[in-house]
């Protein structure tokens, strides 16, 4: 993976979303904020201060590092719960629950490195959204498992060739900060525009 040691546990999270913006952030450094990027690193400030506590039966520690060799991922986690021995990691989103599979992939990846790193099982994790102030239940099955393996191999294919993927529209599309960069919708008119014309 040429300039990539570690595939970064966040470009699950945007890979499910759309390879194209994957590409985009990770292999050509393209990125634009928007009003949603803007309040998610704004709440992620917030929570990426290192600290460990004691809630009850619950250990927390926030903002620590999470890394696989074996899966070559790296990153760092909002949140690390342990209860009775069981860990779980726990994902900040500053949106209401989310429609795709995207941000479970994020935490898949996550529960992938804690299993290595505590020799444990980890058989879920959250994703809690601000706006809703919710938890969504993440069962790491072995479905989910399977799924974000083969992701990760894709993205370190992407790494390796930088090929960039084709822009696909999609309703996905309406929110994300990159639209006007990538225009996904602008090859199909040109493609009909040739058509057309020839």
């Amino acid at each position: 993976m040429d300039g990539f040691d570690y595939v970064p546990i966040a470009a699950l999270n945007h890979y499910a979303y759309c390879p194209h913006r994957c590409w985009r952030m990770f292999c050509i450094g393209d990125f634009v904020d928007n009003q949603y990027t803007i309040e998610g690193t704004s709440l992620h400030e917030r929570v990426h201060t290192l600290s460990a506590e004691n809630r009850g039966e619950t250990y927390q520690v926030r903002s620590i590092w999470l890394k696989s060799e074996q899966y070559q991922l790296l990153g760092k986690a909002d949140l690390i719960e342990e209860t009775d021995g069981q860990f779980y990691p726990v994902e900040y989103k500053r949106g209401d629950k989310g429609e795709w599979e995207n941000d479970a992939m994020q935490v898949c990846a996550q529960a992938l490195c804690l299993e290595e790193m505590t020799q444990t099982t980890v058989s879920r994790g959250y994703v809690y959204y601000a706006a809703s102030h919710q938890r969504q239940l993440v069962e790491i099955d072995a479905g989910l498992r399977e799924r974000a393996i083969a992701l990760i191999s894709e993205i370190v294919q992407l790494f390796t060739t930088g090929k960039r993927p084709e822009a696909v529209y999609t309703p996905r599309c309406r929110g994300c900060s990159l639209y006007s960069q990538c225009l996904p919708q602008a090859k199909d008119k040109v493609r009909r525009y040739q058509e057309a014309v020839e």
